[in-house]
């Protein structure tokens, strides 16, 4: 009995041995190569967590590349983060449910060209912005719509003050860093009568107190157009004969390392109750049969294709087609 005593120390130390994660030189090495281009720091605590949570993305990153997709997977910014982490950090907080039932666009008749980049018909489209660590992307994806409206029918692009969205839209169920809809925040710019630029109301990233000054105004708003609920026609109709147009979509795991091709995923859900971010669609394609938006996010042109995605189209992939929203604005 005193022997097999002793060896139960033994064994419960060579258990905990053999229990650790086996990384490689190979992983560990890449590792410190993605710390110093993206300058991360940790503490001694931090070290080891982040290096397994960067080690076994990059296994599912190479395991998808080594798959048939439609879509690349790469290293990035949020490489070190969990999705759950992630999803805390960057995503809506708040549930959303945008849906517009019957919306109050109206799609014309007539051919609509097989490709539209609003990027490339003239200075539509400002520079990708990043939201940092909040909530914010309904504030990115709203600003963006304006500016490109605004420059359309006035050829003046103005970068948009997204802090002034996230201090002061609260009275438009929008809720700060943790949340908020393109279609509530642009219903909010119609009655406060303006929207400053980003100059005059620089974004912080995080809630504030509203400091809105009615005097420097820059962007108006006279009308919200919501198009009809899964109505994906009628967002291709209206990016090709409007502007760009705001959508909401569901953000899951895989799209946290998407880098380049045409994102599709069978798994996210595609209801408005679920969507937990928003983007804007600057054009759309189609490429080997496939068409596909072309969306500006606000992660940074670090992120994806310079800041971009595509992601198919025709299917209300990740219910991408459950709540887009444009503004008519006042010039």
């Amino acid at each position: 009995m005193e022997k097999s005593g002793a060896l139960i120390p033994i064994l419960l130390v060579f258990h905990s041995v053999c229990s650790l994660p086996e990384y490689s030189f190979k992983e560990i090495n890449s590792f410190k190569e993605w710390m110093m281009m993206h300058n991360k720091d940790y503490s001694s605590e931090e070290y080891s967590h982040r290096m397994h949570t960067f080690i076994q993305n990059k296994r599912k990153i190479d395991a998808h590349n080594n798959g048939r997709h439609s879509f690349h997977m790469g290293l990035n910014q949020f490489s070190d983060m969990t999705f759950s982490e992630f999803k805390t950090l960057y995503l809506m907080k708040e549930p959303q449910n945008c849906s517009a039932t019957r919306g109050n666009h109206y799609t014309k008749d007539g051919p609509l060209p097989d490709f539209i980049d609003w990027r490339k018909k003239g200075n539509f489209v400002t520079p990708v912005k990043n939201q940092g660590v909040c909530g914010s992307c309904w504030t990115f994806s709203t600003t963006g719509c304006l500016e490109s409206a605004i420059a359309i029918k006035s050829n003046k692009l103005l970068s948009l003050a997204e802090q002034q969205l996230v201090d002061c839209a609260q009275n438009f169920n929008n809720h700060g860093c943790s949340g908020g809809l393109p279609s509530q925040a642009f219903e909010y710019i119609k009655y406060n009568n303006g929207l400053e630029t980003e100059k005059d109301y620089p974004y912080k990233g995080e809630n504030g107190s509203c400091k809105f000054q009615p005097s420097k105004a820059a962007a108006f708003v006279k009308d919200v157009v919501n198009i009809t609920e899964y109505d994906e026609n009628g967002m291709v109709d209206a990016v090709a004969r409007v502007n760009p147009v705001s959508f909401a979509f569901q953000v899951t795991d895989d799209f946290l390392g998407y880098s380049g091709g045409i994102y599709s995923n069978k798994n996210c859900a595609s209801t408005p109750d679920k969507v937990n971010h928003a983007v804007l669609a600057v054009g759309y394609g189609v490429t080997n049969g496939t068409k596909y938006w072309i969306v500006k996010n606000s992660w940074g042109p670090r992120w994806g294709i310079n800041g971009y995605f595509y992601i198919e189209q025709g299917k209300n992939m990740c219910g991408l087609a459950a709540c887009a929203s444009y503004p008519i604005p006042k010039l």
